[in-house]
């Protein structure tokens, strides 16, 4: 008799779940095999979360469920873990828009970088999402401008938030070694520093380099950016 794994199940036969809008309260109709929907009532797409599964770490799980269904749960589960980052940024910072319009401006580039360069999503997205959340802590710590001080206080912050997610404690301490190394380039040699790195400074280059020379700054930018894409990308906006 063939039995269907319990993690699998609500894959293989999905079925519709009931959850408030927390925009308006409306009831929310969300599939188990999907992760959002629009609101009927106020029309704001609404999220549920993508619980880790056995999915995850089965050698036999695409063979399980199929390979479709497969790709289905895994890009959910990352929709979860991007979106999840971004409650605890924004939780984190508070009203502090000005922080968390950064960080979220340092993972569009991360994305866009992550399209050309040789990385790992889930290094790279949780990296830039969380890579400055040191930053009110160590002000509240050490006084401001804590800027030197945000990446001894921001790895054990994020490692509380990765590990309530579920990833992999691999995965965690690469984050967290990024994370308390993002301003220090030589320090980390790997794809997944070079191209949070880069976007970091697309985004910062503007407020760091006061210069109106396009001489001057193409200069910086060959020097600057550890990453073809990021070059190329600085280069395309600012020159």
């Amino acid at each position: 008799m063939h039995i269907v794994c319990p993690g699998a199940r609500l894959l293989r036969q999905p079925k519709p779940e009931t959850f408030d809008c927390p925009f308006c309260g409306e009831e929310v109709e969300i599939w188990t095999d999907e992760i959002k929907a629009v609101c009927p009532k106020c029309k704001k797409t609404v999220f549920k979360d993508q619980n880790q599964s056995c999915l995850e770490w089965c050698k036999l799980a695409k063979e399980c469920v199929g390979e479709s269904a497969y790709n289905t749960y895994m890009e959910n589960r990352n929709m979860t873990i991007k979106e999840s980052l971004l409650k605890e940024l924004a939780n984190t910072f508070g009203d502090d828009v000005k922080r968390i319009n950064h960080a979220k401006k340092v993972l569009k580039y991360a994305e866009q970088l992550l399209a050309e360069e040789n990385g790992d999503w889930h290094i790279v997205v949780p990296a830039a999402i969380l890579h400055d959340i040191g930053i009110k802590a160590a002000e509240e710590k050490y006084g401001s401008p804590a800027g030197k001080y945000q990446e001894k206080e921001g790895p054990p912050i994020a490692k509380k938030m990765l590990f309530k997610l579920g990833l992999k404690l691999e995965v965690i301490e690469e984050i967290c070694e990024i994370i308390a190394h993002h301003h220090s380039p030589g320090i980390i040699d790997t794809d997944n520093f070079k191209i949070l790195y880069d976007a970091d400074w697309l985004v910062n280059i503007k407020d760091e380099v006061k210069t109106d020379d396009k001489s001057k700054l193409e200069r910086i930018i060959n020097k600057v950016f550890l990453t073809d894409t990021g070059r190329k990308t600085a280069e395309k906006i600012y020159l």
